[in-house]
């Protein structure tokens, strides 16, 4: 099992990145201000089944790739720090967007409401390059069963993910107004998650390996 401090520092990460605009932010709040508190719930649910999916496959395919292939923990930890570099540049950048303009969306039903919810998060790269490249620099072999591991740290960023786009999802008109008149808070927003996730993009690039 993971020791409560690896498992801190990976909801620390998988915080993070949930915070970063992206497209399941984009697309909760969008629904959520267009049809309303319920259908961003329920387009919730299907971003939680890809979550779930995610989850299983990268556990088991982690599990096989760390005990066959040598330096694969140092490719997967580069990759990952590099990716975070990114995040933290995109949210800096000049031009960036707020993932409060909101898009028109037309109504749908509950039906394609959780299908879609489900497809923009299987087709999301952030959530990919987080199962694939993040997880594995938090699984230490020597802690015991690399599945358990992966399991236990999936299900903590599913847990993160969940409950704070939960909280995005019923306060998206609010905190879409409140930013819409005090464009500054969206700025210090930006820039606090930028310095957050450069730091752990060194801290994940400079980190021994196990």
């Amino acid at each position: 099992m993971p020791t409560s401090t690896t498992v801190l520092a990976f909801a620390l990460v998988a915080l993070g990145m949930v915070l970063t605009p992206g497209p399941n932010m984009i697309y909760l709040i969008s629904r959520s201000i267009c049809q309303g508190r319920g259908a961003g719930v329920i387009s919730l649910g299907g971003v939680a089944l890809g979550f779930v999916f995610y989850m299983l496959c990268s556990a088991l395919g982690i599990t096989a790739l760390l005990f066959a292939v040598p330096y694969a923990y140092d490719a997967l930890r580069l990759a990952g720090a590099a990716y975070l570099a990114y995040l933290a540049w995109q949210a800096v950048r000049p031009g960036g967007r707020s993932p409060f303009h909101v898009a028109n969306l037309p109504a749908d039903s509950p039906r394609k409401l959780f299908a879609m919810g489900a497809i923009t998060n299987l087709l999301n790269p952030k959530i990919a390059m987080l199962y694939l490249s993040l997880l594995p620099q938090f699984i230490d072999p020597s802690r015991g069963d690399v599945l358990v591991q992966s399991l236990v740290l999936g299900s903590v960023q599913i847990a993160v993910s969940v409950t704070v786009n939960f909280l995005i999802v019923i306060t998206a008109g609010t905190i879409a107004g409140f930013l819409a008149r005090r464009p500054m808070w969206l700025l210090v927003q930006r820039w606090l998650m930028g310095a957050v996730l450069a730091g752990l993009a060194v801290r994940m690039a400079t980190d021994a390996r196990r």
